[in-house]
């Protein structure tokens, strides 16, 4: 039984109808047959919830500070603007961009930017009166 007919018999009909269509239709854009479009789906799955995983071991490794140094960077912000807001020092700052893309493994505050885009990391903005003191 191929991994197609396999889908088609376990899910439940209404479920498979709008799934095997969608697989289908994206089998005939991509050029691949039915069985090996699936197994590309897979891949691309698996893939990506490895990088989510290790996006997540990544994030767990964070201390407090560099959680809140993490969201600060994905806002946008320089590292003289972070070291304001946190009434830190520009080289303690630096310190903490460097632990943290070392921990997710990454060169940039882009790609860190890139790889936590979908993230909501508003629960570690500091809060705006912390900027006034």
């Amino acid at each position: 039984m191929t991994l197609w007919q396999h889908l088609q018999n376990t899910l439940e009909q209404a479920q498979a109808d709008d799934l095997l269509r969608s697989v289908q239709n994206l089998s005939v854009r991509e050029g691949y047959p039915p069985d090996e479009m699936i197994l590309v789906l897979l891949e691309q799955a698996v893939s990506d919830r490895r990088r989510l995983d290790h996006s997540h071991r990544s994030w767990e490794s964070l201390s407090t500070r560099e959680r809140q140094v993490t969201a600060l960077v994905c806002e946008g912000l320089t590292g003289r603007q972070i070291a304001a807001r946190l009434v830190l020092s520009p080289e303690t700052i630096k310190t903490h961009v460097r632990h943290i893309l070392r921990k997710f493994n990454i060169a940039s505050r882009r790609e860190l930017r890139r790889l936590l885009a979908d993230w909501d990391l508003s629960p570690w903005l500091p809060d705006e009166h912390m900027a006034a003191k």
